[in-house]
């Protein structure tokens, strides 16, 4: 196919990398006392994460610079691929920690498959659902067949367990469909039938019930379950308006868990306070407006769908991130898409960021 092509989004662009921006800043600051201690170097996660960021910006600048339609060949084998992967996470050969098993790899190098297929479903739906869309309005022959592949690969993902990144998975798949055209009574339907899921999936897992009590009411476990969103809170509050000053958190001295990954954004609050918070929340809505009109302006409904769904993605992934560390939502283990310390998760994010431009080098 062949198309006209033109700059990229720079808004998008310089966005993404502002993002990135504050998530180098970020890692550094609140992991420097852990890795201290750990590794006996406080900026031993600031230099994976900042090599991770240049290749995820070589890998952006040169998936930017493809023509987005061939990479649609690819679909289907990235779908195979990281599917395989998510199967042998749960052999043998699975990395576990902290009571899950996500990581695929050998001694320090590791890698997160459910990662990989956030990226792949999205690639893999846009194709699909572009060769099917005179069926999508039909429940049977084209809004079920989308959901059993979606339910497949939320079970593997489950099965680490990994709630929190189904649920992304899950969500993705759901706008989707919407934007593809299916019906709202359709959708509707399931979203009933999904929220039960997700209640029998909370029920059956003594730790999720636990997490979800502790969510109704930190404070009746605030020596457990409750602990980490506490923690959190206390951070967050602590910030006030302009924060407590960059480097000068209290609660990354081993207060709160999970500092420079899940919670990275309540020792963003508590050091660089509601502005802080104010400017990262205003970068993500900057992100989304410029992703759904690359999306609308998309040349083609692969490059459309693709573009909706990886905006969906990241900005969902941030919602629920944000919403765990303020308490609005249960705890679920998920990073903050651009910002969290993680290898897997901004190469991967960035990759998506150079599919986004990519579409936008085509977009009328």
């Amino acid at each position: 196919m062949r198309l006209k092509k033109g700059p990229p989004d720079f808004i998008l662009f310089i966005t993404a990398l502002a993002l990135v921006g504050v998530g180098l800043i970020m890692v550094f600051s609140s992991s420097a006392v852990t890795a201290n201690l750990d590794y006996h170097n406080a900026y031993y996660f600031f230099k994976r994460q900042l090599i991770w960021a240049a290749i995820g910006l070589i890998t952006m600048i040169v998936i930017m610079r493809i023509n987005y339609y061939r990479l649609k060949d690819f679909a289907f084998p990235m779908m195979i691929i990281a599917v395989i992967c998510l199967i042998l996470v749960l052999t043998p050969l699975g990395i576990g920690a902290k009571g899950s098993t996500r990581w695929l790899g050998v001694g320090v190098l590791t890698f997160t498959p459910s990662e990989l297929v956030k990226l792949a479903m999205v690639m893999f739906m846009a194709k699909v659902m572009e060769l099917n869309l005179d069926k999508i309005k039909s429940l049977k022959n084209g809004v079920l067949p989308y959901l059993l592949i979606m339910a497949f690969v939320c079970a593997l993902i489950m099965k680490q367990p990994d709630l929190g990144t189904s649920f992304v998975v899950a969500g993705t798949v759901f706008c989707m469909l919407l934007v593809a055209g299916a019906k709202w009574s359709h959708m509707a339907a399931l979203a009933v039938a999904g929220a039960g899921a997700v209640a029998l999936a909370i029920k059956i897992e003594p730790y999720r019930a636990e997490r979800f009590l502790a969510f109704l009411d930190p404070w009746k476990y605030p020596s457990d379950q409750g602990f980490q969103v506490i923690q959190s809170l206390y951070a967050l509050g602590s910030g006030g308006l302009f924060g407590m000053g960059l480097g000068r958190s209290r609660q990354k001295f081993f207060y709160l868990p999970e500092q420079h990954t899940d919670f990275i954004f309540a020792i963003l609050g508590e050091e660089l306070g509601f502005m802080g918070v104010l400017l990262v929340l205003a970068l993500f809505l900057l992100f989304a407006w410029r992703g759904f009109k690359i999306a609308i302006n998309a040349p083609d409904t692969f490059g459309s769908l693709m573009a909706a769904g990886i905006t969906i993605m990241i900005v969902f992934q941030a919602f629920i991130n944000i919403g765990v560390v303020s308490g609005a939502l249960p705890v679920t283990g998920i990073t903050l898409p651009f910002i969290s310390y993680g290898g897997s998760s901004l190469l991967l994010t960035m990759a998506g960021v150079g599919l986004l431009l990519n579409i936008s080098r085509y977009s009328s």
